[in-house]
Parts: structure tokens; C-alpha cells; sequence
């Protein structure tokens, strides 16, 4: 049949339908009907068509009264479907009475209507689901029950376009919600308009509101009680606009039409705001600003979802034709198909947020917490939170993705409300879903937290007290302070044990986390590729690779560097970091981590005699002239700096600075060069044995070379204590005080004809500590087992020093060793595997397979408080994957629906079923577990204001 003909037989059919009385159709005769008027409706549904909400209870009798004749005998094949209202005879055959007139009084809110202007004057309750409260229902069905039934109200919503292309369908259940502030007179309203509404409809409607005149006021932006922007573009619409629910509109009334507008973010009380009680109003968020999926129904027109496809397929079809009913032989369902199901839009590079969002929604603890009434619990004074606003977006949002039908959700106002209280997730570039992650568990966490008034804890130090009762103090504290859905989800506790390394002084502290950053780790050994200089002329620079623990000390570094040399007794050695042709920093601190030293690093290591008493450190920075501009060059810095030990008293003669100079450089000397010139003999000279130096200004112990080379004279420059530059010719017995000087810089200024001479390559392209390269690259993607990730998170290891410890009984920042215990776990254990790293010159991401287990995680032997009765065992539910390199990846979520017990590929809009065997994959990168059920449910520690809900959430 055409659609024409549809259309033509539904008009005929209304017109029939309202001529003959309600009580003459049969229950067939009414299902048919509302069937046929149902797809023409949808058929031919278009942008400012209505829809009306019908309160569940009343549809589904409805539903049930028109199939009863339609039931089978067997009432186990009604599987899936609502169960039958009214009687059952003695075969089990559903006998449903007739319903009663329409009543939508469960939808209607108690309190009156926010917006007197309003066209029905009626509010409904903010809490609503589709599907569970309500069901929409076109103009021409609502029409026609109406006619049959009576009772009401009528709950009339318009059809917007919605989506990216604003192509589809939606019904805007919820318009918005605003509230208008007028300045400087103080008046408010709040108002309910479409968000496809113009700037200059919501103008036109506030000075109609206010009784003002159109010329003479403006509109802003007002969000946060701060002036955003300038409302003038009129035919803009609010939802272009970026206007959300329950936001403040500035009604701006100008004395003056010339009248200069400030925007300097000023709050309203500095426009003309006088009265103290009109301002605590405009300060404090609406207390019953909880809103539904942004304004608009789950249920998408472009879809085909509820209203319609459920009309034709689960209600009104044929149940005795198997391809008009797709949902069951029952000819009713309303929870035909499992809901969370539906993808969400890419908006350009939110691939990491879509992934990071799914995974919480398909939380089953947080999809039933923000599917109920949770908004009693929302801080809207919290100063670390976001009042509020941030946990109605993610509730919204969350509500949207749970409802049914499976079209995809556009996340503009979530990602709006993200980027104006989280700026660098702002824009369109590419981010880390983990950090977004962290960011939305915690700023969920302030704005539902239920401590109104946080106490002053005072945590003290464990002090030889026994780890049980000092671990309930702590949590006690914290929960004292912190108490919300999730910190009973999804906070833990691990116990920190600090030990200075030098007067061995022991801190215990007990501290709560949000997950577990596990570290990729193959190997408890680092290679670390060094260069080592001799000060004595003995040999060439050479580089050698070493292994060394990788959460090691400088101490093991320095004696791996020492045994690869073959480190005399009276010889030393100094480690440093080249940085821009310069000593950077002494790697001198034995307890220093090897971690603060990056794979890009440059290391030298010079062999030096053994400090003594007025020993210093003599540097030799090498310097080329360089092209500054056109008529001008500078001498710059270039190679790699030399070092060499200096025993001297007070003073020094600058010819013996040349000499030891001489001998550091003498096996870069080319072969066959022998210098000479017009200058005095004493200008040039050999490199002599360093010991025969008759003056004893030249430590004495430096090796002489067992071959003596014609050496050229040397245009050295010394830095004294003024950062003031002095010659130093060869052959010049100037005494140079050094009394000021903690250490000796020495410029060498190499001449074009100067560098002719001496193989300076050796002294250029320091090598990287660790190169990457195709064959390690390879080897780093052997598996990895999740467990050995975990050890080596909590594997002691020395601190940062950015992260030095203050130790009270030595009264300094020390470089303490830390070690993590795990302590108490939480009901959803979040692993975050640490796939990239990061270096001033590069982003590394590590491609490991890492074998995580699917079913039982167990973590009992991990678990230092032995007194738990909980289970901990954990199984995956749900998990982010990273897939290509750093910045240009993409993001998707494997997530398992507990109802179905399925697995599925959330990959932005599109969903697919995949194998549990499919979920592993080198590109895993945050991983959620749920504690496995238990017979026995475990409670917080005794200090805990709360006990934790153990039940598994069904959804």
C-alpha cells in the first residue's frame, strides 16, 4: 500500500472512529486503528509537528486491554512483556478491564508552573523517563484517545531537528529552562523556551515578560552570574547560542539608547543591584534545577523508535504475522530490548570523550544512581565543585544513553559544560581519556558530595601504632570530609610507607585513591648508553652501554659507569648532563632516582683523579664563531664539555691552566701536525708529563702520555668571579686568585685553523641515553602480565625530587624510598595502564600486550589488611582501548552488558556485538573491574560514616 493510500485509509478511519461511540469499537477495532494513524503519523512527521506525553501506567492498560484476545494460552511464552493488569480465568488467559479516562496526574509536578507565560500553564517533574514514566505519542493518536477516553492534561512537545547534520527528529520533552535576571530594577522570572528558539524570540518574550521596550533593552549571556556575551545576533538560535538549561539570561534595561555596554564579566550586583535579598537569590543555583537529557526525548523520530516502531511492532502488529512483530510473540512489550545500546556522536576529535563517558554510564552503580532521583544529594555550595552543574550534565546525559532506542546521542551540552569548567578540554584537538576520566570522577565526586561543611582533620603519623587502627583513622577522616556515590564506588586506600635515607626514619600514612596508574614494565633493568672523557691525555673519548636496576640510584649508575671503565683506586668519577653544549646539572646525589634521567638525555662521564683538600673543577667549554647576521658573528658554545681536577692553593699561574688543557686535548690531536710560527718558542709547547711542573700548582697524580706531541698555542679564556673574561696566552705566568671560586670555567675558542688540527668529532654527537629504534620497538610488544604491572607498581622505589619528603627527625627534604600497599579496595577497581611517556623532545607510546584477565582478577594476595571479609576477586565489565600513535589515535570502549551478558564495541555512534576472546588487544588502556559477588558483604572500617552497598546492580 502507497503511502497515499495509508494516509487516505487513516483519515477514513478517524472519521469513522469519531463518528461511532468509544464503548461501540471492539479492543481489535481500536488496536488496528491507532496502529494505522501511528505510521501515517510517522511517516509524514516533520519539524513543529506535536507530540503528547501519556503516563506509562495508563498506556500499558491500554496496550493490555487491546491484546487480550491476542494472548496465548501458555503464559510462560509472555516472557519479556509487562505484566497484565485486571484478572486471569482459570486457563491462565488474561482478561483486562477497560481503562478509565486519561489521567497524567503522576506526570505533573506539585508545584506551579515556572512559566506563568506559558501556553498549558502546566510543569512536569524533572525526573521523568521515557519508557518508564511516559510515552509520546502523536497528535492524531493522542487526539483519538482523548476522544474515546477522556481525562488529561494534555502534555503537548514540538519536533525540533537535532543531531550534527540536523537532519533527524527528536521531541523536546524538556524545553528550557531560564531564568531571566533584569538590571538594575531586580525583577526575575523564569521562563520555559525551546532551545530552537531564537535570540530574538527569548527578546521579544522578556520585554514582554517585563513590560519593556524592545529599543531599550539588551540581553546577555549569564552565566555563573558572569556577563559571557552579548545576545544581539537575533536570529540565532539559543541552542547555537550554547544556551543550557537553567541558565541565567541578563535582561539589561538602558537608561539610554546610546548607552555604553561594559563586558568586563562584572557581577550583576556591580550593575545596580541594591537589595541585599534579590542578590542572595541571583547567587544561589536553582534548587530544583534538575533537567532531562538536555530537553530532548530519548526517543528520536529519525529512528523509529518507541512511539512508533513499539506501536507497530510490540502493540498494534499482528502477533499472528511473524514479521509484524520483532520483539516476541507477545503483543506488548515496553522492555522488549535491552536498553543502553545507544552510540555517541563524534563532535570532532571526542573520540577519548565518548569512550571515557560509555564506560562510566555502563557503570551499573552509577547508571542506577543517576536514573533515580539523586539531585537532593548535589552540593550546590561546594567551592571545589562545580554547583551542581557538572553532575546534571553527566545525569542527563547518562539518561539519554539509557533510554530507549538506539539513535545516536549528540553530547553538545556535556561537552559545553566540560569545556567552561575544564578549559583544556575545550576545542576540538585530540586529548587522554584517562585525564578526562580523572577529571570527571573527581568533579562528580565534589558536586554530589553530601558534606555540606567539611571539619579540620587532624591526621597524625602511625608512630608504632598498629597499621589496623591507624588505616581506620585515616578513613575515617577522609570520609569525614568526602562522601559521595563515588567515593563509595570508586575510592580505595593503599598504605605509603616512607624511609629517609639517612637517619632511616619511618612514615606510615594511609591515603585514598581513585585508580591504579600501573606502569608497563618488562624488566627490573634500563640500558643507558654513556660517553666517557679521560682528564689526562691517556685515551680517546669512548661510549659505552651499561645496565643498570631501572628504579636505581645515581649510586648505580655511577659504579656501572666505574666497572665499564675499569676505574682506577685513585680515580673518580663525574657524571653529568650535557645539555646545549654545556654542563647541565652534577648527577652527583647517590640517592637520586634513575628515573629523573630520560631515555633523550646526553650523559658524559669524565675520569678524574680523587678530590683532596683545595681541589676544584676546571670545565672547558669549546666556542665557534657562528654566522649571527650578515655582518656579524658571535662565539657559541658547541661539542662537549671537557672537566679535569685542579690541586692549587690561593693562586694559580695561567701558563699551567694552558698546560692542562694541552694534555686533555692530546689525543684529539691529528696525526702529523706539528705547529710552528714566527712567535716565541715559548708560545708553543709540548705536552709534558704534568708531574714535572716544578711549581706543584698541577695535581700530581694525572698520568703522563707515553708520547710527547708538538702542540699549538691555545687562546684560552678564563671566567673569574665577575663573570668577567681573561686571557690566558700560552707561555703568560700571570697568577690568577682563585680563592673565590668554587670551580674553574675555561673558554677554548677554536679558529678555523685551529679545528684543522685536532679530530673535534669526537667531541661532537653525544649519543641519547636510550635510542628507540625498529628492533626495540618489537621487543617491546611481548606480553605483559597484568599482576607483574601491578608488583612493579608496588615495588619500592626512591622519590622524585620533585617529590622530596620532609623528614621530621632529620629536619631536610630528603629523597625517601616509598613502597605502596595496597589496603582496602574499592567496589570498582579503575586500572589505568600507562601507555604513554613523555620527554622535552619526543611522546612515547608503549604498544605492550598486556594480559589482563576477564574473570577473576584476584587481588587477595595484594591486599595487605587482612581482616577484609570481602571478596576480592574483580571481573571486566568494560574498558577504553587507544589505537595509533600519540595525538593522531583513536578511541573506542569494549563494554559488557551484565543483563545480556555480551560484550560490545563502543566505537563513537557505531555498536557492535564482538566475542569475549575479541575484548584483549595491545590497545587496552583503561580498564574497569567489579568486585565479584559475595554471600557475604563486607563493610567499611568501623571509623566509616558509611557502609558500602555490596549488592550487584541489575539494569
Amino acid at each position: 500500500m502507497t503511502e497515499v493510500a495509508t494516509a487516505s485509509a487513516a483519515a477514513t478511519g478517524i472519521a469513522m472512529a469519531t463518528e461511532k461511540a468509544a464503548k461501540e469499537l471492539s479492543p481489535e477495532e481500536e488496536r488496528v486503528l491507532i496502529r494505522d494513524i501511528a505510521l501515517t503519523a510517522e511517516a509524514n512527521t516533520k519539524e513543529g509537528d506535536s507530540f503528547f506525553l501519556i503516563t506509562q501506567k495508563w498506556w500499558q492498560h491500554w496496550i493490555d486491554y487491546v491484546n487480550q484476545d491476542q494472548q496465548p494460552n501458555n503464559s510462560n511464552n509472555n516472557e519479556g512483556s509487562s505484566s497484565l493488569s485486571g484478572n486471569s480465568d482459570s486457563n491462565g488467559v488474561g482478561i483486562s478491564k477497560r481503562p478509565s479516562g486519561i489521567d497524567n496526574s503522576d506526570l505533573i509536578s506539585d508545584g506551579p508552573a515556572e512559566d506563568a507565560n506559558s501556553d498549558d500553564g502546566v510543569e512536569i517533574h524533572d525526573t521523568l523517563l521515557e519508557g518508564r514514566d511516559y510515552v509520546l505519542l502523536p497528535q492524531q493518536v493522542w487526539n483519538l484517545l482523548f476522544s474515546w477516553y477522556g481525562g488529561g492534561p494534555a502534555l503537548s512537545r514540538k519536533v525540533i531537528n537535532s543531531g550534527l547534520s540536523q537532519t533527524e527528529f527528536a521531541v523536546e520533552v524538556y524545553p528550557l529552562r531560564l531564568q531571566l535576571l533584569v538590571t538594575p530594577k531586580g525583577d526575575r522570572s523564569t521562563i520555559r523556551i525551546s532551545k530552537k528558539e531564537t535570540i530574538g524570540e527569548l527578546h521579544r518574550r522578556a520585554c514582554e515578560i517585563f513590560h519593556l521596550n524592545l529599543e531599550q533593552v539588551c540581553i546577555w549571556d549569564y552565566y555563573g552570574h558572569r556577563k559571557h556575551a552579548l545576545m544581539n545576533d537575533m536570529d540565532k538560535t539559543l541552542d547555537d547560542a550554547n544556551i543550557q538549561m537553567d541558565q541565567d539570561i541578563l535582561v539589561e534595561v538602558l537608561n539610554n539608547v546610546n548607552d555604553t555596554l561594559v563586558t568586563d564579566g562584572t557581577s550583576i550586583t556591580d550593575n545596580g543591584f541594591a537589595d541585599k535579598e534579590a542578590t542572595s537569590v541571583l547567587l544561589e543555583p536553582s534548587k530544583s534545577s534538575l533537567s532531562i537529557a538536555g530537553g530532548l526525548s530519548a526517543n528520536k523520530i529519525a529512528s523509529k523508535g518507541y512511539s512508533a516502531e513499539q506501536l507497530q511492532n510490540q502493540t498494534l502488529g499482528c502477533p499472528n504475522k511473524e514479521s509484524d512483530n520483532h520483539f516476541g510473540n507477545s503483543g506488548v512489550s515496553t522492555r522488549g530490548t535491552f536498553g543502553g545500546l545507544t552510540g555517541l556522536l563524534n563532535l570532532g576529535n571526542t573520540c577519548f570523550m565518548n569512550s571515557a563517558i560509555q564506560c562510566l554510564v555502563h557503570t551499573p552503580e552509577f547508571a542506577r544512581y543517576f536514573r533515580e532521583d539523586y539531585h537532593q544529594e548535589i552540593n550546590w555550595q561546594n567551592p571545589l565543585g562545580m554547583v551542581g552543574e557538572l553532575a546534571l550534565a553527566f545525569g542527563e546525559l547518562l539518561r539519554k544513553l539509557w533510554a530507549p532506542g538506539r539513535t545516536p546521542v549528540a553530547p553538545r551540552p556535556f561537552k559545553a559544560k566540560l569545556a567552561r569548567f575544564a578549559p583544556q578540554f575545550s576545542g576540538y584537538n585530540q586529548h587522554d581519556s584517562q585525564e578526562l576520566l580523572a577529571f570527571l570522577l573527581d568533579g562528580l565526586h565534589e558536586d554530589l558530595n553530601r558534606v555540606k561543611h567539611k571539619p579540620y582533620v587532624n591526621s597524625r603519623d602511625a608512630d608504632g601504632r598498629p597499621d589496623e587502627e591507624v588505616a581506620d583513622e585515616y578513613w575515617a577522616n577522609h570520609i569525614a570530609r568526602n562522601d559521595s556515590i563515588i567515593v563509595d564506588v570508586c575510592q580505595g586506600q593503599y598504605k605509603s610507607t616512607l624511609v629517609c635515607p639517612v637517619c632511616n626514619k619511618v612514615s606510615v600514612t594511609f591515603d585514598p585513591f581513585m585508580y591504579l596508574s600501573l606502569p608497563l614494565q618488562f624488566a627490573t633493568t634500563r640500558s643507558m648508553t654513556i660517553t666517557i672523557f679521560t682528564c689526562d691525555g691517556s685515551a680517546l673519548p669512548s661510549t659505552c652501554t651499561i645496565t643498570v636496576p631501572k628504579q636505581g640510584r645515581y649510586r648505580d649508575l655511577i659504579q656501572a659507569v666505574s666497572n665499564a671503565c675499569s676505574l682506577k683506586q685513585t680515580e673518580e668519577i663525574k657524571l653529568v648532563e650535557i645539555r646545549n653544549h654545556l654542563i647541565h646539572r652534577f648527577l652527583d646525589d647517590s640517592f637520586v632516582s634513575l628515573s629523573t634521567i630520560k631515555d633523550d638525555d646526553h650523559l658524559a662521564a669524565y675520569k678524574i683523579q680523587k678530590s683532596a683538600t683545595g681541589n676544584v673543577l676546571l670545565q672547558l667549554i669549546h666556542r665557534r664563531q657562528e654566522q649571527e647576521t650578515s655582518d656579524a658573528q658571535r662565539w657559541k658554545p658547541f661539542g662537549t664539555p671537557l672537566i679535569s681536577s685542579l690541586l692549587c692553593d690561593d693562586v694559580i699561574r695561567s701558563g699551567v691552566i694552558q698546560t692542562i688543557v694541552q694534555t686533555m686535548l692530546t689525543p684529539l690531536l691529528k696525526e702529523g701536525i706539528e705547529y710552528s710560527d714566527d712567535s716565541d718558542p715559548s708560545t708553543s709547547g709540548m705536552a709534558r708529563d704534568p708531574s714535572d711542573h716544578g711549581s706543584g700548582e698541577v695535581d700530581t697524580n694525572c698520568a703522563s702520555t707515553s708520547i710527547n706531541k708538538v702542540l699549538p698555542k691555545l687562546p684560552l679564556q678564563l671566567v673569574d668571579e665577575s663573570k668577567t673574561c681573561i686571557d690566558l696566552p700560552a707561555g703568560d705566568e700571570k697568577a690568577i686568585n682563585l680563592s673565590a671560586m668554587s670551580h674553574v670555567v675555561v673558554y677554548l675558542d677554536w679558529t678555523s685553523k685551529l679545528l684543522e688540527k685536532f679530530n673535534i668529532n669526537y667531541l661532537e654527537n653525544l649519543p641519547e641515553v636510550f635510542k628507540y629504534g625498529p628492533i626495540t620497538k618489537k621487543a617491546r610488544t611481548e606480553p605483559l602480565s597484568l599482576y607483574t604491572c601491578l608488583e612493579a607498581f608496588l615495588r619500592e622505589e626512591p622519590l622524585v625530587p620533585e617529590d622530596m619528603w620532609y623528614c621530621p627527625q632529620c629536619k631536610e627534604q630528603r629523597q625517601a624510598s616509598k613502597k605502596l600497599d595496597l589496603w582496602r579496595l574499592p567496589e570498582v577497581l579503575v586500572i589505568h595502564l600507562k601507555r604513554f611517556s613523555y620527554s622535552r623532545s619526543m611522546k612515547h607510546k608503549v604498544e605492550t600486550f598486556v594480559n589482563f584477565p576477564i574473570h577473576d582478577f584476584d587481588l587477595t594476595n595484594y591486599v595487605a589488611d587482612k581482616r577484609s571479609s570481602c571478596s576480592q576477586l574483580y571481573e571486566l565489565y568494560a574498558l577504553t582501548n587507544h589505537y595509533g600513535g600519540m595525538g593522531s589515535g583513536h578511541y573506542t570502549a569494549h563494554i559488557k552488558l551484565l543483563d545480556e551478558n555480551k560484550w560490545y564495541n563502543f566505537d563513537d555512534s557505531h555498536i557492535s556485538p564482538i566475542n569475549e576472546e575479541d575484548v584483549k588487544s595491545a590497545a587496552a588502556y583503561v580498564l574497569f573491574y567489579r568486585r565479584a559477588k559475595s554471600d557475604t558483604s563486607g563493610t567499611s572500617s568501623a571509623g566509616s560514616r558509611r557502609a558500602r552497598d555490596k549488592t550487584s546492580y541489575k539494569y
